[in-house]
This record gives structure tokens, C-alpha cells and sequence, in this order.
């Protein structure tokens, strides 16, 4: 509503529109999303601002699910194997055999429906304990009125703050200081959540775009700390590369977050990687300063460190550590 505001606010190059507070910018979804959390491959949809409490529920009624299946397995190989196991003085048999028996079952107990029961007993175990873990963290996130990526953001806050030795406090805005305020923030008895996910209430101190504010700042150390390189070999994207070396091939990122295909002499600046791979914006020939750039993760053997920095044109080394 105020055209002033948009200084403080980050653009979508996609999208083409000002992004709203705590929202983000899902690449699967081919849009912005308010209050994005993550993208769960396993609902095929963003864990956000409208879905937030049901997806919490979700994690938490499935470990449920998964240990009453548990039960049930359980105790369906004990009554089952109770009268075919026998004892001896050097060894224990089972009988798997489908004899008859008393009562007779309804579904005859054989080997293979033992081995089906096992496995499917691993299966709701395995459930349980992994979704089951997904479910406290995202309890943790919710108890202080956060997303997962605003968790992250912070984070990069105070390692920015430290870097530069500025000074300055970040606090976080929308924390109410209180668990159960910042609960009832996401879990409603209506199941609407609270507020229009544009505006949210802050904190003392703080206002609607201190969050935006410090993302901003992120965005340009993270211009500044980029690196350009130079692609020396061709790489198609796949993601992985059997023609660029054994330890390129085993150490591929374990993330969905895509690859770029390199030509020879393309340019990219790189921001962040791994001992055989690193992630940066590849800079198009058709794009201006701040234009179109294709992000995502390319083997380190096929670029080089370019001597001069892509920003300032100043050699890299010089003057990274001052800015």
C-alpha cells in the first residue's frame, strides 16, 4: 500500500511482484509461497502459511499410525508362532507349516506371510522413528514462531554480524516470547490460521520488515563474498557425473536443488561448495547486471578460479575480507 515500502522489500525476478514478509519463492512450485516452510516432496506441495498446522498434524498422526500397525504385527507373529515353536536341549524349531489348528485361523500363518509381517513390522518402525523426528523439529520451529528457512536465516545472521564485527543485535520479530502464544500462532480450533499471511504481529523493537531487512543485507555480503570462476570443461548437468572422476561420482550433494549444465568459458559465481562440488549463479551472456542467472551445483574440476573479481573487476583476494 505504500510505495516507499518497497525498499525494504526483495523482488521476484519469477514472479514478477514484490515478495510479501516470511515469504519465499518455491522452484517446484513456480511460485511464492507465504510463510514457506519447505516443499515436501512427500505431500507434492509447500509446507506454508495455509497448510502449516495440518502438515504438523500429519507428521504426528503417521508415527501414531505407523506404532498401532506395530502393535498389531507384533502380536499377530506372537499368537501365531506361540504354538509352533518348540524348545530342545541344543536348538529351537519353528513349525511354519499351514496345518490346522484350533482355532484355525482365517488367513493361514505360512512362511511367507511371517516374512511379509517382518517386513512390513521394519517398515512401520522405521516410519515411526523418522517422521517422528521431522515432528519435533518442526515442533521446535513452531514453538518459537519460525520456519525452517527462517531458523536458517538467523543463523546467517549472526555469522554475518561475527564476519564484520559490526555491532549490531538481530532479534528475531516474530517470536511472542511466549511458547504458547507462539502455538497458538499456527494451531487454531477453527484450523484457519491466524492473521491474513501478509501482516504479522512483532515483537517490541522490532517492525513488519525487520526480517526482510536482514535478508536483504544477506543477499548482498552474499554478493559480495561470491567468487566468479571459469567453466574449462563442458558438463551436461546430470547429477552424477561418471566422466568427471570416481570421488565427483560418490560425493554428489544429497539435495534437491538442481545442476547447471557448464560450457566451456561460461561464467559462474560461486557462493558456497563441497570438497568436489559447488554451488553458484551461472551469469547468462544475454543478462544485464542483475538480469536472469541459472542456479545449482556443478563439479569443481571443470572451472577455475578466475583472477579478477566478477563484481569490481579488483583482484579477489585483495579486498574480500574488508567489505
Amino acid at each position: 500500500e505504500k510505495s516507499q515500502d518497497c525498499m525494504y522489500l526483495q523482488y521476484c525476478k519469477v514472479c514478477q511482484s514484490y515478495k510479501a514478509p516470511r515469504s519465499h519463492h518455491c522452484r517446484k512450485c513456480n511460485r511464492c509461497v507465504m510463510k514457506m516452510d519447505h516443499h515436501c516432496p512427500w505431500i507434492n506441495n509447500c509446507c506454508g502459511y495455509q497448510n502449516h498446522a495440518s502438515f504438523t498434524l500429519f507428521l504426528l498422526l503417521a508415527p501414531l499410525g505407523c506404532i498401532h500397525a506395530s502393535f498389531i504385527f507384533v502380536m499377530t507373529m506372537y499368537t501365531q508362532l506361540y504354538n509352533r515353536i518348540s524348545f530342545g536341549w541344543s536348538s529351537v524349531k519353528i513349525d511354519m507349516s499351514a496345518t490346522k489348528r484350533d482355532p484355525r485361523p482365517i488367513i493361514p500363518f505360512g512362511l511367507s506371510a511371517f516374512a511379509a509381517s517382518l517386513f512390513a513390522l521394519g517398515l512401520a518402525l522405521g516410519t515411526t522413528i523418522a517422521v517422528g523426528m521431522l515432528f519435533i523439529i518442526q515442533m521446535k520451529v513452531i514453538l518459537t514462531n519460525k520456519t525452517s528457512i527462517e531458523s536458517w536465516i538467523e543463523e546467517k545472521a549472526k555469522d554475518r554480524i561475527q564476519y564484520y564485527q559490526t555491532g549490531e543485535t538481530f532479534i528475531f520479530p516474530y517470536d511472542m516470547g511466549s511458547k504458547w502464544k507462539n502455538f497458538k500462532q499456527v494451531f487454531t480450533w477453527s484450523g484457519i490460521p491466524e492473521g491474513d499471511g501478509l501482516d504479522w504481529p512483532v515483537r517490541d523493537g522490532c517492525h513488519q520488515y525487520s526480517l526482510t531487512i536482514e535478508q536483504l543485507k544477506q543477499k548482498a555480503d552474499k554478493r559480495v563474498r561470491s567468487v566468479r570462476y571459469r567453466a574449462v570443461e563442458d558438463y551436461s548437468g546430470v547429477c552424477c557425473p561418471v566422466t568427471k572422476g570416481v570421488k565427483t561420482f560418490f560425493t554428489t550433494p544429497c539435495t534437491e536443488e538442481p545442476r547447471i549444465a557448464l560450457s566451456k568459458g561460461d561464467l559462474i559465481l560461486a557462493t558456497r561448495g563441497l570438497k568436489h562440488w559447488m554451488y553458484g549463479e551461472k551469469i547468462l551472456d544475454s543478462a544485464a547486471d542483475g538480469g536472469i542467472r541459472e542456479r545449482g551445483w556443478f563439479p569443481r574440476k571443470c572451472v577455475e578460479k578466475c583472477q579478477y573479481d566478477s563484481e569490481t573487476d579488483q583482484p579477489v583476494d585483495g579486498e574480500k575480507k574488508n567489505r
